[in-house]
């Protein structure tokens, strides 16, 4: 093993903007950092403050014992990883993949994997660039135990909170999944919201500080509905589903009133109408969850 290799704490595969994040804290944190991106230039920054430039991907994984990959998605990985020289590379060392994709393709990156001599971490990251290396990150890990303890030094280094959620190797990418969900339906249902306001004369600065309101009475309304899932229980007392259903339907029709497609509010009554149809009208919100699970 060279020199080089020994004072090698970490590579990095990948210098979107997240990878480059990912980097610069490694190196904040004063870990020697091995850099490789399939677009050349874009270490040039990380490079002035002291990573280490490799001329290709193998280079790179063979430069260190963990290499972390956060590239756009999982066939970005297959294209950077399957490749014999780099798979060659690889073996004996470990991998912790922070890319974002579906639990079947982190189950298939841990097969082909094992079958290859090669040691691997999945993960996700579910906080901005702007956390990476800060208190306020939050990673989130999978796959074997022991391989996380072993690395968990060199992955705190990036900051925030790090969380082993157990050994199947799909339950990081699964609950990735689940909170992407929740974000990005939030994100279309605020920008309906504002097309809305602005039609009705109201500027998204003034409604800013009133959905801000709406955001922060959120959390504890998910502990209490996560209970109620968990149970079977689905209270309606303080607002059945017949309620929401009908102001659903209100925002319906000012939204088209104006002209605003209403398709995703469409879609979120049409769960509601269901559910209700079925017998369901005086439960709460959350019946929909058991309606969407069945098989």
């Amino acid at each position: 093993m060279s020199s080089h290799t020994e004072q090698s704490a970490v590579t990095v595969l990948g210098l979107g903007p997240m990878g480059r994040s990912l980097a610069g804290a490694f190196l904040d944190a004063g870990l020697r950092t091995t850099v490789w991106n399939r677009t050349p230039g874009r270490d040039r920054e990380l490079v002035a403050r002291g990573a280490v430039s490799a001329r290709s991907a193998e280079e790179a994984a063979a430069s260190s014992r963990l290499t972390v990959v956060c590239v756009v998605n999982y066939d970005a990985v297959d294209a950077v990883l399957r490749r014999a020289a780099v798979t060659d590379a690889l073996k004996g060392r470990t991998v912790v993949n922070l890319t974002a994709d579906t639990p079947d393709r982190a189950r298939d990156a841990a097969a082909w994997a094992a079958e290859h001599g090669i040691r691997y971490l999945d993960g996700a990251i579910m906080t901005p660039t702007t956390t990476i290396g800060t208190p306020a990150g939050v990673f989130i890990h999978s796959g074997p135990e022991d391989l996380y303890h072993e690395h968990r030094p060199v992955l705190e280094a990036l900051g925030g909170t790090h969380t082993h959620l157990g050994e199947e190797i799909g339950r990081a990418a699964a609950y990735d999944i689940a909170l992407l969900d929740i974000f990005w339906t939030a994100m279309t249902g605020y920008a309906h919201a504002v097309a809305v306001a602005q039609a009705e004369g109201v500027t998204a600065r003034q409604l800013a500080p009133f959905a801000k309101g709406i955001g922060d009475i959120l959390p504890p309304i998910f502990e209490g509905l996560a209970e109620e899932v968990d149970n079977g229980t689905f209270s309606g007392e303080g607002n059945p589903l017949s309620s929401a259903a009908s102001s659903m339907a209100h925002i319906v029709h000012a939204s088209e009133a104006h002209g605003i497609d209403a398709g995703v509010m469409r879609a979120a009554e049409g769960l509601a109408r269901r559910a209700i149809d079925q017998g369901h009208g005086a439960d709460g919100f959350m019946r929909i969850a058991e309606l969407l699970g069945r098989r």
